[in-house]
């Protein structure tokens, strides 16, 4: 009681003094005793029992409850007994309120438990937490209760103006038939979020869904599913980040739903939190007419999430342009298991671009030769790599981390901002551009040391070019992230200069140009970042995408590892190029590099 820091306790204990001022509170401290000696005995009182009675002299009598901790809601075997005096035949509501005015009236030592009034000492001690005016009775404006019922709020809706896509239609119609299970793999930007509030809104009117619960990869997705759910009539709660700011809410109004006060609850979330302990304590008292859908589904096939998955929400639905996780079987497996099998119809982005749900693009390769000095640490790596290798080639965690640093070495190459420098020129005029970077470091010229590649581009763009660019990283917050969203689609920033955090799920129609200086050899990343630059929006004809290929220094006698290194960066080449609207000069262009390193089966 000396050290009071939570805003929450400081307004309970308020609200406690004043009632025991008012005459609303008596407070009672129960001791067990010794009934051959009347002194105190060990143990505590730890019965729980309860009467409510209301103006009319009907009471209901309980005892027993519910253990509100994590361990009671998940681990705990608990039961509450409840009883009610209009229907009382063999007089067991009467006999707890007896129980109940005994213990009141002080005990006895004969039942072991005498009882002492304790209002006055209450009375004293919570004094000073006693504010000037008694707490206010109404929900709007008490911050510790939960706030206005969005469950009353809630009128999901198709409105009169949206039409969907003849795909969206069947992707729904075929869930449905797969009894409320299965994978979308939709193209990003052909709709996914859209379809899937379309599902819920048909299950409320048609089969009277309750709840419908979205988990995102990442926090910012999050609100983007939000300001998509409000156009259709949803009023989320968003549960992430700290759980003070949504445990409470989410509890009542799951609560209201369970005694049947109607109604629907819409709650978005993240991974992490989703797979919290304060978010699995309440996963039980999710009704059975739930849904649950997972944007960008293959980020939760790792055991730790996949565990976390309810098994009585039985109405899944998992969202992806790529479903299957790369080089991990298990992942995917698991996930095919809980959601279901991708459904038909796949919409690939060649058929998007042929259905004209996405921009045509035109693609612009840029070869980048590795220096002298990265080619021999590229293949002193190489080298390494294969010593350390497992059995049949299999990674071991030293040569992970050795692929690992042979990556970085690649996504930073020193002629990718030499590079940069001059595509700049063409560029500084243009609006509505995104720069992929990698996570590692570079050369700078102004600190005669070492830069995170993401802000010597930023600098160069910036500083050097002229050109208004914004840093979107991990390192900004959700607001901030929001803000450089609005200011890019503005015009207040040309461009927004990020590492991954513009791979998946961010939605920035207007954006035209992709310059990609770095990226992984996982298609998910490449594909996520091509479909960004590809969605539609006003006066969107098309885009542009300018790809940095790194490529060995020119010799007359490629190794293995340079055909390597060359075959990973014309993997992404040639998935973009092909549905290019200038595939074939693009093509034709890196014809003889991959004549001379015998790649052209790629």
């Amino acid at each position: 009681m000396e050290r009071v820091e939570s805003e929450l306790i400081q307004q309970r204990l308020s609200a406690l003094a004043w009632l025991i001022s008012l005459g609303r509170l008596e407070i009672r401290i129960a001791f067990r005793v010794d009934p051959s000696t009347g002194c105190l005995a060990r143990g505590l009182y730890h019965e729980k029992i309860g009467v409510f009675e209301d103006e009319e002299g009907n009471r209901v009598a309980f005892t027993g409850s519910q253990n509100e901790t994590a361990g009671g809601f998940v681990s705990n075997f608990e039961s509450i007994d409840v009883y009610w005096s209009w229907d009382d035949s063999h007089r067991r509501a009467a006999g707890k309120v007896n129980d109940f005015e005994a213990l009141w009236a002080g005990g006895d030592v004969e039942s072991g438990v005498l009882v002492e009034d304790f209002t006055q000492i209450a009375k004293e001690v919570l004094e000073k937490y006693k504010t000037s005016e008694p707490p206010t009775v109404d929900p709007e404006e008490v911050s510790w209760r939960p706030r206005s019922r969005r469950i009353a709020r809630n009128k999901p809706r198709l409105p009169a103006t949206l039409t969907l896509r003849s795909y969206q239609l069947e992707a729904i119609r075929n869930w449905v038939s797969a009894n409320g299970r299965g994978i979308l793999e939709m193209a990003t930007g052909t709709g996914k979020t859209l379809t899937a509030l379309a599902a819920a809104v048909s299950l409320y009117e048609q089969l009277g869904l309750k709840v419908l619960v979205v988990i995102c990869p990442y926090r910012h997705l999050v609100t983007q599913w939000r300001d998509e759910a409000i156009k259709l009539g949803f009023d989320p709660l968003l549960a992430f980040e700290s759980a003070q700011s949504w445990a409470e809410t989410l509890k009542a109004e799951l609560n209201d739903i369970s005694v049947g006060e109607g109604g629907f609850l819409c709650v978005i979330t993240t991974n992490a939190t989703f797979a919290s302990l304060t978010f699995q304590s309440l996963l039980p008292y999710f009704p059975t007419r739930s849904l649950l859908v997972a944007d960008e589904v293959h980020n939760l096939g790792s055991k730790v999430f996949c565990d976390a998955l309810p098994s009585q929400i039985s109405l899944r639905l998992g969202l992806s342009a790529t479903p299957e996780r790369w080089f991990d079987p298990d992942g995917t497996n698991r996930l095919f298991d809980y959601f279901g099998q991708v459904l038909e119809p796949r919409l690939t982005l060649r058929k998007a671009l042929e259905l004209e749900v996405l921009v045509p693009y035109f693609y612009f390769p840029i070869l980048i030769e590795l220096t002298d000095i990265e080619q021999e640490e590229y293949l002193r790596l190489s080298a390494e790599i294969a010593k350390k290798a497992g059995v049949d080639g299999e990674l071991t965690e030293a040569s992970k981390y050795l692929l690992l640093e042979r990556a970085r070495l690649v996504a930073s190459a020193e002629n990718k901002l030499h590079a940069l420098r001059d595509l700049a020129q063409k560029l500084v005029k243009n609006e509505q551009m995104l720069f992929y970077c990698g996570d590692g470091s570079v050369e700078s010229e102004v600190s005669n040391g070492v830069a995170r590649q993401v802000d010597e581009v930023t600098r160069i763009l910036g500083h050097e070019a002229g050109i208004r660019v914004a840093k979107y990283t991990s390192d900004e917050s959700v607001a901030e992230r929001e803000s450089l969203r609005t200011q890019i689609t503005s015009g207040q920033l040309q461009g927004l200069v990020a590492i991954r955090c513009l791979d998946e799920g961010v939605d920035i129609p207007s954006v035209r140009t992709a310059v990609i200086l770095a990226s992984s050899t996982n298609p998910r990343q490449f594909i996520q970042r091509r479909g960004r630059v590809l969605r539609r929006a006003p006066d969107k004809e098309n885009a542009t995408i300018y790809d940095m290929i790194v490529v060995p220094p020119d010799s007359s006698d490629p190794t293995d590892a340079e055909r390597s290194l060359l075959r990973k960066e014309l993997t992404r080449f040639a998935e973009f190029a092909d549905l290019a609207i200038n595939s074939g000069e693009t093509r034709v262009a890196i014809l003889e590099l991959q004549k001379k390193f015998d790649l052209m089966d790629i």
